[in-house]
């Protein structure tokens, strides 16, 4: 068997088996797409009235990828010079916040909700952009 045909058969096995993970990573998908224009909208939000008088302090907010560590997951970073915090959305119905953090350092804490507490979710949202924020805003 050619590299080629090995590779074809590699990838049409991989194929099938993540096949029956499809119906679950476009929930997680849609979540993140979800999450993520609400903490753009609010960062939006802080960049405007900083903006004006420490520009330096700019945070931006990244699209949502496939995670870095976790292939049935989507993520997005908060990130401002080497302060990061990253918003992980799982296929398996949870939302992770890690951080605040230091690029280089380790990364934690980290607080996890499922799908349906979106209420406990939102409030620790906010409190997870204000840790972010002070962090990512000291000298």
């Amino acid at each position: 068997m050619s590299l080629e045909e090995r590779m074809e058969k590699l990838a049409e096995g991989i194929a099938r088996r993540e096949a029956a993970h499809a119906e679950e990573l476009e929930r997680a998908r849609a979540k993140a797409d979800l999450l993520r224009a609400k903490v753009a909208a609010a960062i939006s939000h802080f960049n405007r009235v900083v903006g004006e008088r420490v520009p330096h302090l700019r945070v931006d907010v990244t699209p949502p990828r496939i995670d870095d560590k976790h292939l049935h997951s989507f993520e997005f970073d908060l990130e401002r010079g080497r302060h990061r915090a990253i918003v992980i959305v799982k296929s398996k119905g949870e939302v992770t916040l890690v951080g605040p953090f230091r690029t280089g350092k380790n990364e934690g804490p980290c607080r996890s909700f499922p799908f349906g507490a979106d209420a406990e979710l939102e409030d620790a949202l906010g409190d997870f952009l204000e840790r972010f924020l002070e962090e990512a805003a000291a000298p």
